[in-house]
């Protein structure tokens, strides 16, 4: 375990660019893991990636690692050091940090930023108190035990004196670090922020629009850059008639770009097209529409998707590649069987569609690159410029802005590469803005899924056995191409770690080509397991004729903790208790009115357990969401507010998943473009929704953001089952004429 390092103000001005003083604090977290890791007490060899600051003035100075993209990571965080450090909210702040090595992983997604980082946060805060309290109690002549800190102050137990936090630093900073293993963090009962309702850091600047975002960035001399791209994936430009574009006012010249073919296993490159430079946005979109293109449509050009999902369901009929975690015999189970369920499930292509497009702003200057935009992951952008463009990384800077949403698309760096590539061309500034159709018929998309599942009853109405075979476009294949199989840490998210106590499964992977760019999308897989293994229970309860929450209860099993490689092992009783509790508040069992109906879901996902019950009604053969009742275990909470706010956004984005999400290719080119094809939940058809966040603060945090959307989907499905007999196994409901 390394010490946490006291920096100097100098070495912190060359890291940060920030001119600043008094106790400068730095210590080293490896990777996904929450502990600190070994690291040289020599100053000179030592790499922090994780810096705290207070200054004179009392100011605490977080430097935030990690991207905001709505998900409150900044507040949260930040919440952490001023709880164990005992400081007034009001004198917290957060800097966010430019894209660098230093900082660790940057990759803002897979909902861990909270369970990776919040106990060196602790115990970065507890260490600036300690310092504090030592300076105080040498002032005073007292031992440190006759000193506590309170709301930026620290008091003299004896005669209730006080002295400033920031009065303090400056022989604060002079003060011996101490070492890790003495470094004592607060009781559960003492938190004054972590696990409370807590306001958001960047409150004022969200309320009064001085939040920047992508976008928001502007410099003198800017050029507008809007990019046709060519309908069909991976197509090219064959010839291009310039002149009607050219006749655009402030359209001030048209670049030819093309595709930049990541590395095979890293980066994602750029598409190519032809951008139109322009002094003003509107003017750089109007050039776009005028251009003349004749495109080489490529090798993708035949792809449609009803055909495609026709073949994959063929597949899926004979047997496929096994996958490790299998057990049992399902033959023997199948042939000694009273009863055999059969069923086919399927989600199309999604798009996250952020409320924010893609959009950056870069400037080249020979040898090197400065670039603003909204990213989740700012080092692999910063690696792929330097890459791409022959620049040394050190000369690579990478400011992040604000998210407006991202849902992993904004993990993915060819917009900004874009943006490089044509500051290169014309020697100067330049902001690529896409449009919303560029957005949606040019994105990295969530894989298409079909899933075949058979189970086994046995006379008692037990699963004595179950079949899963699964075909999807792999994630690899935008890395690595053909990567025609799922790879295992996809087929890790929901299908191989199937929750339930069944004796005999197995689990089949069939060949899945791709056709357009996949990436991950909030809860990436889960959301085709969660949807196909909580759909099929319920069907298997139905042809049991037992009630779907005891079945599920008692799929589960006994009482279980399996130890995986992480500190999240997986615990069955946690996964019944949020069934139970959503339940319970849901009125399971209840009478409910003619046309009405109840669904359940439970999942387990990013070390989180989620159970979700949707009410829907049913008239005149239109489905209506009513209420949706959600429990959540994700272990300690550092902010309740905000947990409850990323489960009511998972249901939101959950319903958008079931009740429109569909993106449709045909002749290769994707068919939706904007909000009237591709449709969202409104405000007018959002219900009732109940969080209940379980209190399990002994337990250590997990994930939150994207837990609570799979389940959302099959709740629905169920619900509609139990209000109309209907069955829905392929998505979304408004193909089925549901909506």
């Amino acid at each position: 375990m390394t010490k946490i390092q006291n920096l100097s103000r100098r070495n912190f001005v060359k890291v940060f660019g920030l001119a600043t003083g008094g106790i400068i604090l730095g210590c080293n977290v490896s990777g996904d893991k929450k502990e600190f890791v070994p690291s040289s007490s020599d100053k000179n060899s030592f790499s922090p990636n994780l810096f705290v600051n207070i200054n004179k003035n009392g100011k605490i100075t977080l430097i935030a690692s990690r991207s905001e993209m709505g998900q409150g990571i900044r507040t949260s965080l930040a919440s952490a050091i001023a709880d164990e450090l005992e400081a007034d909210w009001d004198y917290i702040s957060v800097e966010q940090a430019v894209g660098h090595e230093k900082y660790g992983n940057q990759n803002t997604d897979g909902s861990r930023s909270v369970r990776t980082m919040l106990e060196p946060m602790r115990k970065m805060g507890a260490t600036v108190k300690m310092m504090l309290i030592s300076a105080a109690s040498k002032r005073w002549g007292i031992s440190s035990n006759e000193c506590v800190a309170e709301n930026h102050y620290i008091r003299n137990t004896k005669n209730n004196e006080k002295i400033f936090f920031g009065d303090l630093v400056e022989e604060a900073s002079k003060v011996k670090i101490p070492d890790t293993e003495n470094i004592k963090l607060k009781e559960i009962k003492d938190f004054k922020y972590i696990g409370k309702n807590l306001k958001s850091i960047d409150l004022k600047d969200f309320t009064n629009g001085t939040a920047i975002y992508g976008m928001d960035k502007k410099i003198p001399n800017m050029k507008f850059a809007a990019i046709a791209r060519c309908p069909v994936t991976f197509g090219s430009v064959k010839s291009i008639n310039k002149s009607d574009a050219k006749n655009i006012k402030g359209v001030d010249k048209i670049i030819q770009i093309d595709r930049l073919v990541p590395p095979t296993g890293k980066f994602f490159g750029m598409l190519g097209g032809v951008a139109v430079i322009a002094n003003n946005t509107w003017a750089a979109f109007q050039g776009k529409l005028n251009l003349d293109i004749e495109w080489d449509l490529g090798d993708n050009k035949s792809y449609n998707t009803d055909s495609y999902n026709q073949k994959i369901k063929k597949r899926l009929q004979k047997n496929g590649k096994l996958v490790p975690g299998s057990r049992g015999n399902v033959a023997t189970a199948f042939k000694e069987s009273k009863d055999i369920i059969e069923a086919t499930y399927h989600v199309p292509h999604l798009v996250h569609a952020p409320m924010e497009v893609p959009n950056a702003t870069a400037w080249f200057k020979g040898d090197s690159c400065e670039v603003w935009a909204p990213v989740q992951d700012p080092q692999t952008v910063r690696s792929e410029i330097a890459h791409f463009f022959n620049l040394a990384l050190e000369n690579v800077t990478v400011n992040v802005t604000f998210l407006g949403g991202g849902f992993g698309r904004k993990s993915k760096s060819d917009f900004v590469v874009e943006a490089v590539a044509l500051s290169k061309e014309i020697n100067g500034p330049v902001q690529v803005v896409w449009t919303r159709e560029d957005d949606i018929k040019h994105s990295f998309y969530h894989s298409t899924s079909t899933q075949y599942l058979k189970g086994s009853l046995d006379k008692e109405g037990q699963v004595s056995g179950w079949l899963h075979r699964a075909a999807f476009p792999s994630i690899v294949s935008s890395f690595k191409p053909l990567s025609d199989y799922a790879s295992g840490f996809e087929l890790g998210q929901g299908f191989i770690n199937n929750p339930y106590q069944i004796e005999n499964f197995r689990f089949e992977n069939a060949k899945a080509e791709a056709y357009v760019r996949i990436g991950w999308m909030r809860s990436v897989i889960h959301i085709h397991s969660g949807f196909g293994i909580n759909s099929f229970v319920d069907e298997l309860a139905a042809k049991a004729n037992k009630d779907p929450l005891e079945f599920h209860l008692e799929l589960l099993g006994i009482d279980r903790v399996i130890q995986g490689k992480s500190e999240h092992p997986f615990n069955s009783k946690r996964l019944k208790n949020v069934l139970k509790i959503a339940a319970k508040k849901s009125g399971w069992g209840k009478k409910l009115p003619e046309g009405h109906g109840l669904g359940l879901a439970i999942h387990y996902s990013f070390y989180s357990y989620v159970a979700t019950i949707v009410e829907v009604s049913a008239k005149n053969k239109k489905i209506k969401i009513e209420n949706i009742w959600t429990a959540i275990d994700c272990g300690l909470v550092l902010n309740k507010d905000n947990v409850k706010n990323q489960l009511e956004g998972a249901a939101v984005f959950g319903m958008s998943i079931a009740l429109f999400g569909k993106i449709t290719a045909k002749d290769g080119a994707i068919e939706q473009g904007n909000f009237d094809d591709y449709l969202m939940t409104r405000m007018k058809d959002t219900p009732n929704i109940d969080i209940t966040i379980i209190d399990n603060m002994e337990t250590a945090p997990s994930g939150v953001g994207e837990p609570g959307v799979p389940v959302i989907a099959p709740a629905i499905c169920n619900a509609i089952f139990s209000a109309t007999g209907q069955r829905v196994r392929t998505l979304p409901l408004i193909d089925l004429g549901l909506i």
